[in-house]
Parts: C-alpha cells; sequence; structure tokens
C-alpha cells in the first residue's frame, strides 16, 4: 500500500473521541506482522504494536488516531479526503493521522534494526486523556516493555515543515478562588461586604504575574485570569461573592504547591475557598539526548533545514511518556489548520515525515 493510499484510508474513518471508527483493526491488520496487543478502556480504544529486531534500545513512536468533531463551515465532506490547491482537505490531515500514516509506513517497510521496535496508538487523546496512552504505558510497566525513547508525531513545525521539534511541554495548573463576602445595598456599603473591592488592590500581585523566570527550555510560569464573575448584575446590589478562574502554563520551576503557597498569601485576611489541580505535568527531555540529537540530524539530512527545539504550546501524550523518565520527544507537520474548519495539509509533508522516520530506525 503507498503512502498516499494509507493516509487516505486512515482519514476516512470516522474516529471522533472516544472511538476508532474500524481504525485500530486496520492498523492492526497493516502490521500484522508485528504483535499486537489491545488495551481497550470502555469505548477506548488502545494499541501496542511490537517487535523485537535484537537485544539493543527500545524505540516507540506514539499517536493517537481520534480527532475533535468537524464542525460547520467545511468546502468538502471532512471525512472525505479531498484535493485541492495542492493541500488534502480532511479532519485529522494535520492532528493527527499525517503523523500515524508517516510512522506506520516506516514501521512497515523495517527489515533489520538492533533492538525493538514499537508503536502506540490511542483514541482518547483529545479527550480526557485518562484511558488511552497513560493506560499503556502503565500496562507496559508491568511487563517491562517501556521504551527507551520515544517520537510523538504531532505536528510540531511552524512555518517551514521541519522547523520545530518540542523536546518538552509546559503542565497545567487551574484554580479557582471564591472571595466570600456579604451581599447589600450599593447605597449602604458599610452594611456589606464587597468582595470586589477586597481584591481590587490584590489583583495586580495575581493577574500576569511570573512565578518564576523560566530557563532555556521555558518561559516563566505565568498566572494567566480566564474568568471573573460576581453580583446579580444590577447596579444597586453588592455581591455576595466574586468568583476568580486561572490557569498557569507552568515549567519545571514551579510546582502546584509553589501556586498554592503564593496565591494564600495574596489572599491572606480574606474569607475565601481556594481550589488547585493540576491536569499535566511538565517535562522536559534533555538537548543532548540520543534522540534529540538523531531527530535533528535526520530532519537536516532529509529536509535540509535548521530545526529549533521548543517546549511551547499546549499539552499532548508526550506529558504521559515525561512521567516515565522516557526521552522523548515531538515532531510532524506544519500546525497552522489542527481543530478549524477545513483542516489540512500536503503529501510533501507527510512524505518528508515518513522519510526521516524511516531514517531515524536505519541509523538508530
Amino acid at each position: 500500500m503507498e503512502l498516499r493510499e494509507l493516509f487516505e484510508r486512515l482519514l476516512k474513518f470516522k474516529s471522533i473521541t472516544p472511538e476508532d471508527g474500524g481504525a485500530m483493526e486496520f492498523i492492526a491488520e497493516y502490521l500484522r506482522e508485528f504483535n499486537i496487543i489491545r488495551i481497550n478502556r470502555g469505548s477506548v480504544k488502545n494499541l501496542f504494536i511490537y517487535k523485537k529486531f535484537g537485544e539493543g534500545e527500545h524505540l516507540s513512536f506514539a499517536g493517537h488516531i481520534d480527532v475533535v468533531p468537524p464542525g460547520d463551515g467545511w468546502d468538502s465532506n471532512p471525512f472525505t479526503p479531498t484535493y485541492r490547491d495542492g493541500y488534502i482537505y480532511a479532519r485529522g490531515t494535520q492532528d493527527m493521522k499525517s503523523g500515524v500514516t508517516a510512522f506506520l509506513k516506516a514501521l512497515k517497510e523495517v527489515k533489520t534494526f538492533n533492538g525493538t521496535l514499537s508503536c502506540i496508538l490511542t483514541s482518547d487523546e483529545e479527550g480526557e486523556a485518562k484511558y488511552g496512552t497513560i493506560e499503556v504505558l502503565r500496562e507496559l510497566k508491568k511487563s517491562n516493555l517501556l521504551p527507551d525513547f520515544a517520537i510523538v508525531a504531532e505536528p510540531t513545525s511552524e512555518k517551514v515543515f521541519g522547523d520545530a521539534i518540542k523536546i518538552g511541554r509546559r503542565g497545567s495548573i487551574n484554580g479557582l478562588i471564591e472571595i466570600i463576602g456579604m451581599q447589600g445595598h450599593a447605597a449602604y456599603p458599610e452594611k456589606s461586604i464587597n468582595p470586589i473591592h477586597q481584591i481590587a488592590p490584590i489583583l495586580p500581585n495575581i493577574a500576569g504575574i511570573d512565578l518564576d523566570n523560566g530557563d532555556e527550555n521555558f518561559s516563566p510560569s505565568k498566572i494567566v485570569i480566564t474568568d471573573i464573575r460576581g453580583g446579580m448584575e444590577v447596579v444597586n446590589v453588592t455581591p455576595k461573592d466574586l468568583k476568580i478562574m486561572f490557569n498557569i502554563r507552568n515549567s519545571t520551576k514551579t510546582t502546584k504547591e509553589d501556586v498554592e503557597e503564593y496565591i494564600k498569601k495574596q489572599l491572606k485576611g480574606l474569607n475565601y475557598k481556594l481550589k488547585i489541580e493540576q491536569s499535566a505535568k511538565p517535562f522536559v527531555t534533555n538537548r543532548n539526548s540520543k534522540i534529540v540529537k538523531m531527530v535533528e540530524k535526520s530532519i537536516k539530512t532529509i529536509l535540509g533545514v535548521d530545526t529549533k527545539l521548543s517546549t511551547a504550546g499546549g499539552t499532548s501524550d508526550a506529558r504521559f511518556f515525561g512521567e516515565y523518565q522516557i526521552d522523548t520527544i515531538e515532531f510532524g507537520v506544519i500546525n497552522d489548520t489542527i481543530h478549524s474548519t477545513n483542516e489540512r495539509t500536503t503529501l510533501k509533508e507527510v512524505e518528508g515525515l515518513y522519510r526521516v522516520f524511516k531514517d531515524i530506525i536505519e541509523k538508530f
């Protein structure tokens, strides 16, 4: 099966999270020469596909087959690959059936390898991600099958294909502050406790504040206020309480405990409730790691592009590999239409990605 046909077949599966649309069985059949382990959790489908060629290191490719709902306004059927203006349009072209296609094709063609090759696939990346890659890695640890290195084929390129790979990701900390006051008449402010007035002098110490200075891998961990609300939208009643929501994309230099301590210090003396949750932990792979150097070299050799090392953006399943201290990088096609109407990529990028992955495997 040629690369183009493989890509088109994957794009046709209506694999909206957590459904795989039949893609997993197709992939298992495509790589039938490998060992297939199904690790399903309810409606979430997970695959671990591996083959031991020798006694060397274990390199794994990872990705998700699920996509976000297409939404309205498409110029063509989002699950019928359509070519126009040099692009192929369909949901998942960039995020991330292009990456999955590239490493499946590369794995299919392997004849020899001094170690173990594998891939991890899930249908639960675009959702809560509670029953996908994290569950596979948990099972692999029990079986002593965790990889030494991993490549997650998320779209990472920015302006030119190959210009950026991710060597880490920031974490994500979500917070909710509730300032408790006492409702009253606006004409008698002395008879009420106005939580808006209470937070006003404190807010500059919270909104947009950097909790660390960042480093060569990460920008500073900044408190970003995402929502403030209180009152009844009338002019003559002061609010009973005030709620503030915030998010911090944190580096490895700031923890959830650091955030909690800082916020409590700012709110000292107020009647409040505080809820803080960490939805993703930060991780970074050493810039001198074997996998980083190999991917950089292959991109230069195959694509002729000097790539930069980045930790920007949101979260991905790469964070779960980081929790197991697996050296992990992300590399994929240009990221400029993911989750949007008329998502698109080029076959040239998918072919280039396949060639890079094949080069890495051959020289590993």
